[in-house]
């Protein structure tokens, strides 16, 4: 019995000195190091940002029949004796404060319409709302309430946002006052599908936090506490979370809401090219030795690009440093532009690469700022 003890306390030292032996041994050359993964606390950004995000509650008047729209109230009397009544109809959604003295930033879509606005803070101290300004094409709305002091969020810079990084969506979804969830930025510069197999003109970041009906227009906030994002799509049918969602980049975010706050509209950046995706196949059809970049197909005959000697079939890769291999990316870049900016733009000609320093024009072909 002893003696099995013994073979036992042997065989154990034994493995024990071979383990000891084994760990002290140098890695292999060609061997990574094990990188331990760093735990990320989102509890600040959540606690900072959650005051910055309002409840928003919208009032617009719904005729009872269709058929008063289309014919009018006094055909209707007419044929009827009495024109339909109207009715108020509530909606809901979330929105950003983005400047202490007031300003929110939200979907236009929460607020299209709306007779009356009623903003919420988070600490339910209950506003009303002036629309300063919309722009329906991004799905982006600027509203104002009467106060000081207020907390608001700083904005990120969304060209930086990388894939798998940690954010917050922040909202008030199904009713649900501040809710918070978290999840990765899983795509940059997607678009959606508009139906009949055509992409929108918008370009958003793609995450898996959950975002359902009433986070429209909620925060999208990184690590930090900082504005990545507007929530403001779902990828369903049916209006609820099944996997991803979509936010308005917040870069476009501040260069939109900027305009709607000093001009009343949107400030447009035009390049003057129509460009072509490029793949493995059009790339070899034209003669070119990479598939990267932007084929430009058209150069406008008043456009910047024009005054600056683009010329069809060059290849565009980069503007101010940003690599371009999408329509969205294009967009995405000029999006956050205004008539009169100038961009540096890489490309390639006949194997040459060239460097163009740009002032982008509107669409009337000059610098001037549209106002309301």
């Amino acid at each position: 019995m002893k003696a099995m003890n013994y073979s036992k306390v042997l065989t154990i030292t034994i493995l024990s000195i071979m383990a000891t032996a084994y760990t002290g041994c140098s890695q292999p050359e060609n061997r990574t190091p094990h990188t331990t993964a760093k735990y990320v606390d989102l509890t600040d950004a959540a606690e900072s940002s959650v005051n910055a995000v309002v409840y928003i509650k919208t009032e617009f008047t719904q005729k009872t029949s269709a058929w008063d729209e289309f014919f009018g109230g006094t055909i209707w009397e007419h044929f009827f004796g009495s024109a339909p009544s109207a009715y108020p109809v509530q909606a809901a959604g979330s929105g950003v404060i983005i400047s202490s003295d007031g300003y929110i930033v939200t979907n236009n879509h929460v607020v299209e319409d709306a007779a009356k606005v009623t903003i919420t803070l988070n600490d339910k101290r209950e506003y009303d709302g002036e629309i300063i300004g919309t722009d329906p094409a991004s799905d982006l709305a600027l509203l104002k309430i009467k106060e000081t002091r207020l907390p608001y969020l700083k904005f990120a810079n969304s060209d930086s946002v990388r894939i798998g990084e940690w954010v917050l969506a922040i909202g008030n979804p199904m009713g649900l006052n501040s809710t918070v969830t978290a999840g990765i930025i899983s795509a940059k510069a997607r678009q959606l599908s508009t139906g009949r197999n055509t992409l929108s003109d918008e370009v958003y970041l793609q995450t898996d936090a959950a975002v359902n009906s009433g986070n429209s227009g909620g925060a999208l906030v990184n690590a930090a506490g900082e504005l990545v994002g507007i929530n403001t799509a779902i990828a369903s049918g049916n209006g609820y979370y099944t996997g991803y969602s979509f936010a308005i980049p917040s870069n476009i975010v501040k260069k939109i809401s900027y305009d709607l706050e000093h001009f009343g509209v949107t400030q447009q950046a035009y390049l003057g090219v129509s460009i072509m995706e490029l793949n493995a196949s059009n790339a070899k059809e034209l003669n070119l030795n990479d598939v990267k970049g932007i084929y430009v197909a058209e150069v406008s005959d008043n456009g910047a690009a024009k005054q600056n000697g683009f010329q069809e079939g060059d290849v565009i890769t980069l503007i101010d440093d940003t690599p371009v291999n999408s329509l969205a990316e294009v967009r995405g870049v000029l999006k956050t532009k205004s008539p009169g900016d100038k961009v540096k733009v890489i490309l390639v000609r006949n194997d040459e690469k060239m460097t163009k320093n740009v002032t982008l024009l509107n669409s009337q072909g000059t610098t001037e700022k549209v106002e309301k």
